[in-house]
């Protein structure tokens, strides 16, 4: 049976980047990347920025809720492992058709993992010579096993996709997850929207 140029693509960009998956989810916003990666790009719909937990300006609910978050870890980066300074990360998933974004919960990544979370940010630190981005990038490149072909094609894809979110007026919900007493519990949420 012969394969589309597609499946072709898919079956290629799948064959560049082995690795180990631990979290194993499929990304539905990264078109044509299939992976599953362990260590992903999420970049926020600028309508949404600073609309979130830790920018509603308590720092005593934030503080109580990163603990818990990396309590709920056991004081290392749910993503690479790594031990030391960690950082509370919120777990966001997208509605592309409504327009909804919702927060699903918290991690605990090292500095290294949230800088790539936070791509976009890390390049403006990089650009003002406070991170060293090639780092950032070779640590995605680690924790996936992958190519820096692979990285940038998927790089790409992902800045289209913020783009194309950042179109529209994002509605936020917080879902019960800006109470300290939520903060550590799984998903309150079935998983319906997107990521």
């Amino acid at each position: 049976m012969k394969k589309s140029k597609q499946e072709n693509h898919a079956t290629h960009k799948t064959g560049e980047c082995k690795r180990k998956v631990v979290e194993k989810r499929t990304l539905p916003h990264t078109k044509g990347f299939t992976e599953k990666l362990k260590l992903t790009i999420e970049l926020v719909p600028q309508s949404s920025w600073g609309k979130n937990v830790w920018g509603k300006g308590n720092p005593q609910i934030w503080d109580v809720i990163r603990k818990q978050t990396y309590k709920k870890y056991n004081d290392k980066c749910a993503i690479c492992g790594a031990e030391g300074k960690l950082n509370c990360h919120e777990i966001w998933e997208y509605d592309d058709e409504r327009h909804i974004q919702s927060l699903h919960g918290y991690v605990a990544l090292c500095p290294l993992c949230h800088h790539v979370k936070h791509f976009r940010l890390a390049n403006v630190l990089a650009r003002k010579g406070k991170l060293d981005i090639e780092q950032v990038i070779k640590h995605f490149m680690n924790v996936n096993n992958c190519s820096r072909e692979f990285f940038e094609d998927y790089q790409k894809h992902v800045y289209k996709v913020w783009k194309e979110r950042s179109i529209h007026k994002w509605d936020v919900e917080l879902n019960g997850y800006d109470k300290p007493e939520n903060a550590a519990q799984p998903s309150l949420l079935s998983k319906t929207g997107k990521r």
